[in-house]
């Protein structure tokens, strides 16, 4: 067959049993295979269409060269030779079929998981670990104590911090076409047999992809921070109002079916952001900005509270001829100032035209405007989500008056638990600064003030003096019309802003103020007088010091990791903190950094300082008798706390979890996550169930071999930390062989974010941001942050001997932590190719450089995967998650292409051999959608 004349046919293959050898007789993956080729065909007839046979049959031949170089028929150096010799634009062709390809595949494997979910579900299986169901088994069989559930549940939060970090390569656009095209595989699911080929729905798919094959996938312009406020707000819309309400009230439910005494009195599943609050290293985060996320959350909010009542007042339409409502309800009724004739006999369509009423009179206030149709009249706004809950609660008792418990139960209830979880604010936005920056504008207050001169020259001791003396006055520090720096004017501008949220909103609109790289008591107490400077802090409260906003210190580098415990005794210790917290509940929140420490030692370090972290500071909080609540800064990619959220939270040390949980929700997580309800309902489903069971099992199960793990992971920590610092901040060159052998600085060209790549300006590690740190190492295929350093530990420890080796091997059958720390390396080792990372080492222009950082890596990738197989006993890498396994062996023959000829165009715009590089835009363009590619296809950048 010519290349002219290639049959679109051939495409079918994409990720098919012809190719990756998968056994015929698996019937249940039957369905993923016939959907890939499905749209593999149509991307080709498509491909066809609009580019041209030359253009299909190239991409047809690159396909099939890839799948060969997967079964070792041919060497990478002939597939990348072939690549290499395309021109620009025959390239791009290949490129943007190779996206597509990838991101068709994903919608499949998405579709799939939820179809054997749901066969799973309809053959009468045990739950599915992960959920409630599975998690209430759990519990059941431990026989717990009423008394021990309701203590360790007191003030339960589980709480998914959304954040902006720009790690979502995707368009809104592209998004939204891909559900199209999802929505249309589920229809094909439920049709029945020979409907699936009915020309409509075929019609509908051919469109859907020529759509996506039409659609740009790289954006114009880079993000602006409203943008990803909107981003982030319209997942509530897709999912987030539905499935948040419904497992809060099955959470609800089953506790209190269980053990009445732990009623719970708010909702546990409540979302937060970040977005338009996180202003470090972000200078676009404003006042203005903080008031446009907390306004846009809000309009959110009371248009979705406003819509449900209008549909409740459609569907209450009982007549008082036929039933008897209660007298609260009458006179709810008739305080609506409806006196439309037609509803004179329904007292809950007036009665809910009432509560619209007033609901929308808030939103005037607060917005300026009401989302969604104008009241009948203009009554007294809600002072508080509470008033409106009566309204609501008044309305539910009656319905059960008459017989109508069921309508009570339906689109009533979800609404009761919407307003709780919701409330008029949506979720919590939190601020977070540098403690350093807090530290420079005190300085200046405090100078223009005339209190210190020279804030900067004092030590802890006098700095911690100072602050307290400061925080048992009311006066302020300076005026309004200070003469201030922009940087002081800006930060009271963003406290400024948020106090004005918290008074329109309530306290739930502005929760906590997160101080990044905090490392003492003054750091904390600093945070403290600024809430103060804009009246959020009340020196002389009822009862003592009050403030609506918790202060969570933010613990980032593995060194204050270890000193965290220290830390926050000292801040404990001081009387008047502590009398704040007291009247704060006593809850104490801290939160970690899985980022930056893994940056500054590496995977297992950093994962065992968060452990012992999280210990020192359980004892910190039983010592002190406060609640601790933990915050985990997770990313997407194991690197950077990523991985299974189930796994993850059950893997915490005893006590750090305690009813309390949050966890932040970054870039593409979002979207993989919450795009749906089905994924929405699973995601959240298992962080809770898994919070759960942290609080309520005993989930470490080393009992009195706790100590000596401990002391052993300490070594290995150690060992681990001092391999990954020889390479990464020891080595000469190591920079420069990062910069030019991966695409770091492409990246900072990629649309994708608001937020600058790099803290502040410089060329060593320490100030990169730890996103495009692990983006970069991901899009070369080494995912560096995600293994270095273990390998050359746990062989170093174990050194030949057997008994070492059963010791780690008994750990791993024992201790979740550890297992889940390798389950997560293993992943990351699987989706590592050295062969392809070679390829990009050969942009490293000094080649005994080249080498010398290279065969680090190439010798502790090998040593990492060796021990690895040994501790685990497994005979390969995934063994323990063939789901993923099969995943990577569909998609990652349809990396290969994007990879070389990420490689190559590099190549021309950087310029080598002594040649000027290429500014063809063009070359750009095609380095962006490779680095787009490759991101769909690994499921995961930074």
């Amino acid at each position: 067959m010519s290349e002219a004349t290639v049959d679109v046919a051939d495409l079918r293959h994409h990720g098919g049993a012809e190719e990756d050898g998968a056994d015929a007789a698996d019937a249940v993956d039957a369905p993923l295979r016939e959907d890939i080729r499905l749209l593999g065909r149509v991307l080709g007839e498509v491909i066809r269409e609009q580019s041209g046979d030359d253009v299909l049959a190239l991409v047809e031949a690159i396909r099939v060269e890839a799948f060969r170089l997967r079964r070792s028929e041919v060497d990478r150096a002939d597939v990348a030779a072939r690549l290499d010799g395309l021109d620009v634009r025959s390239a791009n062709h290949v490129i943007r079929a190779f996206n597509h390809f990838s991101l068709l595949a994903n919608l499949a494997e998405d579709v799939h998981h939820e179809r054997r979910r749901r066969f799973h579900r309809l053959e009468g299986s045990p739950p599915q670990k992960g959920s409630l169901a599975a998690t209430f088994e759990l519990l059941d069989a431990a026989h717990l104590d009423a008394d021990v559930v309701a203590r360790e549940l007191a003030g339960a939060l589980v709480s998914p911090v959304v954040t902006a970090h720009p790690t979502e390569v995707r368009r809104r656009t592209i998004s939204r076409v891909q559900r199209q095209v999802t929505e249309l595989i589920r229809r094909r699911d439920r049709s029945v047999p020979g409907e699936a080929d009915d020309p409509a729905w075929s019609g509908e798919l051919q469109r859907a992809v020529l759509t996506l094959w039409q659609t740009a996938l790289l954006r114009l312009s880079r993000l602006r921070l409203a943008d990803e406020i909107d981003e982030a707000l319209r997942y509530y819309e897709l999912s987030l109002f539905e499935v948040v309400p419904a497992i809060n009230t099955e959470l609800r439910r089953e506790l209190c079916a269980r053990w009445p005494s732990a009623r719970l009195d708010r909702p546990v599943l409540l979302p937060g952001s970040w977005i338009g609050g996180d202003r470090d290293g972000n200078p676009f985060v404003t006042a203005d900005a903080v008031r446009l996320a907390s306004t846009r959350q809000a309009e959110t909010a009371l248009g979705h509270h406003l819509a449900e009542l209008l549909a409740l007042h459609d569907e209450l339409s009982m007549s008082d001829r036929l039933i008897t409502p209660t007298p609260a309800l009458a006179h709810l009724a008739e305080a609506s100032r409806d006196s439309s004739p037609f509803r004179a006999d329904e007292p809950y369509r007036r009665a809910l035209y009432g509560v619209h009423a007033r609901l929308a009179a808030t939103a005037q206030r607060v917005l300026g405007s009401v989302p969604g149709p104008p009241p009948h009249a203009v009554l007294e706004p809600y002072a508080t989500p509470e008033e409106l809950l009566t309204d609501l609660a008044t309305v539910d008792a009656s319905l059960r008056t008459h017989g109508a418990a069921a309508l009570a139960d339906d689109r009533l209830a979800r609404l009761r638990e919407a307003v709780e979880v919701f409330g008029f604010h949506l979720a919590g936005l939190d601020v977070r600064q540098n403690s350093a920056v807090h530290a420079d504008v005190l300085a200046e207050l405090l100078a223009w003030a005339g209190v210190c001169p020279d804030y900067a020259a004092l030590d802890e001791d006098q700095r911690v003096e100072l602050l307290v003396g400061e925080l048992r006055m009311r006066r302020p520090l300076v005026r309004p019309d200070a003469a201030l720096s922009d940087l002081a004017r800006g930060e009271l501008d963003v406290l400024l802003a948020a106090a004005d949220q918290v008074r329109a909103l309530g306290p739930e609109a502005v929760p906590n103020y997160v101080i990044s790289m905090c490392e003492s008591v003054s750091d904390v107490l600093e945070v403290a007088v600024l809430l103060k400077e804009v009246g959020l802090l009340d020196p002389d409260g009822d009862g003592g010091p009050t403030c609506p906003v918790g202060i969570s210190p933010l613990f980032e580098t593995i060194g204050d990791l270890q000193r965290a415990a220290e830390t926050t005794t000292a801040v404990l210790g001081q009387p008047l903190y502590r009398s704040l917290l007291r009247n704060r509940g006593d809850v104490q929140e801290v939160m970690l950094g899985y980022s930056d420490s893994n940056k500054d030692g590496g995977y297992l370090a950093a994962n065992w300082a968060l452990y012992r972290a999280e210990l020192a500071l359980v004892e910190v909080a039983r010592r002190e008798g406060v609640r601790l609540r933990l915050f985990h800064g997770r990313g997407g990619t194991v690197g950077r706390g990523g991985g299974p959220s189930y796994d993850a939270i059950r893997a915490q040390p005893p006590g750090a979890v305690a009813g309390a949980l949050r966890i932040t929700e970054q870039g593409e997580v979002i979207a993989a996550k919450y795009a749906e309800p089905d994924r929405a309902r699973r995601n959240l489903e298992a962080m809770v169930a898994a919070t759960l069971e942290a609080s309520l099992l005993d989930t470490e199960g080393l009992g009195d071999d706790a100590e000596p793990a401990y002391a052993l992971l300490d070594d290995l920590a150690a060992r681990a930390q001092q391999a990954y610092r020889a390479l990464v901040h020891e080595t000469p060159g190591f920079v420069e062989w990062f910069r030019a052998a991966t695409p770091i600085g492409e990246l900072a060209e990629l649309n994708i974010g608001s937020r600058p790549p790099s803290r502040k300006a410089g060329d060593s590690i320490a100030d990169l941001r730890a996103i495009p740190w692990v983006f970069s190492w991901s899009q070369a295929r080494i995912m560096l942050p995600g293994w270095y350093g273990t390998g050359s530990a746990l062989e170093g420890w174990v050194g030949g001997d057997p008994a070492r080796l059963a010791r780690l091997q008994e750990l791993h059958r024992r201790w979740p932590w550890f297992r889940t720390m390798l389950s997560n390396m293993g992943m990351v080792l699987a989706k590592t190719d050295l062969d392809l990372a070679a390829r990009y080492a050969e942009l490293v222009p000094d080649e005994q450089l080249r080498h010398r950082v290279f065969d680090q890596l190439t010798a502790e990738h090998e040593r990492s995967c060796r021990v690895l197989l040994a501790v685990t006993g497994d005979d390969r890498l995934l063994a323990d998650n063939p789901a993923l396994a099969r995943s990577i062996r569909n998609r990652f023959p349809y990396l290969e292409p994007l990879h070389h000829l990420q490689v190559e165009m590099l190549r021309r715009r950087r310029g080598h051999d002594g040649q000027d590089g290429d500014d063809d835009e063009l070359v750009r363009r095609n380095i962006q959608l490779t680095i787009n590619g490759i991101a769909t296809a690994l499921r995961n950048s930074g």
